[in-house]
């Protein structure tokens, strides 16, 4: 006999598993702390040295390390 899942437990799996990675995503920091640095040009010209100290990976982690790279520079 084969032991198989019910539409409903696979249809609460999957939504928990879609409410998990939803709230597992953070975004991109785009506010400084200091007014003076919270322009559009500070803001890609950080992101630009992070994303060349943290050059891109197949598996994705790259987004993280630029997260925390422009957190450290005081974006929020």
């Amino acid at each position: 006999m084969k032991a198989t899942l019910s539409s409903k437990a696979f249809s609460m799996i999957f939504l928990g598993a879609c409410l998990i990675a939803s709230t597992a995503c953070t975004s991109m920091p785009t506010v400084n702390q200091d007014p003076a640095r919270n322009n559009q040009a500070t803001y890609n010209k950080d992101l630009k040295e992070c994303r060349e100290d943290y050059p891109e990976l197949g598996s994705g982690v790259h987004y993280r390390q630029w997260i925390n790279c422009m957190k450290l520079k005081g974006w929020q």
